[in-house]
């Protein structure tokens, strides 16, 4: 008898007023496959409808928050995945965005949707040991999911140009120093900085709080509005090209690209 092996889930589980949302995919880094993605959908959905729960707190399993999207199953001709279910809450803010305070906490590697669910939340807790890289330009392909305007939102023009166009990776004391993430704590203390955050949060008047984050919302999303509107001809200009087809082909045979601007 032959078994299935694991390819990774997203659990949730509530805490009195918090919500503890884990990516546990430990064997690959926490990379996401297809149902990792709608279970993380499914779970912020569920916080954001549940008027018992005050505070989320995004966390991963391991020694590393995500190393990205499993790429042959999300591009290409074997792409499976085919985007968060119409109504859910979108993990990179896209379309429905969570209306709560969502706390994120990384570790290890934590590199491009890693980044972008970050931006996509509200404050980031990152363990020492946090290394970052935005590298889908190696990969012939650009950020698809806001890091091309919530990274330059968070840390400024030359921060965010200096990190996404040479696809560097960096540690948590840069993202702190830059403001990509507001607390750098000893790994292993890391999830509990996290819980005591949503705590502290879930301490205070919620309807107060989400009417605030509406406001701040409010505010950014005019310009936000204007680079989601770029982001299908933004994917039309990068995704079909020959750097894209070899950005899979180098990530599968697991040598460096080499590209053609083509």
């Amino acid at each position: 008898m032959t078994t299935t092996p694991p390819t990774g889930a997203v659990r949730s589980r509530a805490d009195g007023r918090i919500l503890h949302i884990t990516i546990d995919n430990v064997a690959k880094r926490n990379a996401f496959v297809p149902q990792m993605m709608d279970q993380l959908a499914q779970a912020l959905t569920r916080y954001d409808e549940d008027d018992a729960l005050w505070a989320a707190v995004l966390t991963a399993e391991g020694e590393h928050f995500t190393a990205g999207l499993d790429m042959p199953k999300f591009f290409g001709p074997t792409a499976t995945w085919k985007g968060v279910p119409e109504g859910n809450v979108d993990p990179f803010g896209m379309r429905r965005r969570c209306r709560k305070p969502l706390i994120t906490v990384v570790q290890g590697i934590t590199y491009t949707i890693g980044i972008e669910m970050m931006l996509a939340g509200d404050i980031v807790v990152a363990a020492d040991t946090a290394r970052f890289c935005q590298m889908e330009s190696r990969r012939g392909i650009a950020p698809l999911g806001g890091a091309h305007f919530r990274f330059l939102s968070r840390t400024g023009w030359g921060n965010a140009m200096y990190h996404l166009m040479l696809c560097d990776e960096f540690d948590a004391a840069r993202a702190l120093q830059i403001g990509l993430v507001q607390e750098v704590v000893p790994f292993g203390r890391h999830v509990e900085r996290g819980l005591e955050i949503a705590r502290l949060i879930a301490a205070n008047a919620p309807l107060g709080i989400r009417v605030m984050k509406e406001a701040a919302r409010t505010y950014v999303e005019g310009g936000e509005a204007a680079a989601i509107a770029m982001l299908p001809a933004i994917r039309a200009r990068v995704i079909d090209t020959e750097d894209a087809k070899e950005g899979i082909r180098s990530f599968v045979e697991r040598r460096a690209a080499v590209f053609q601007g083509r």
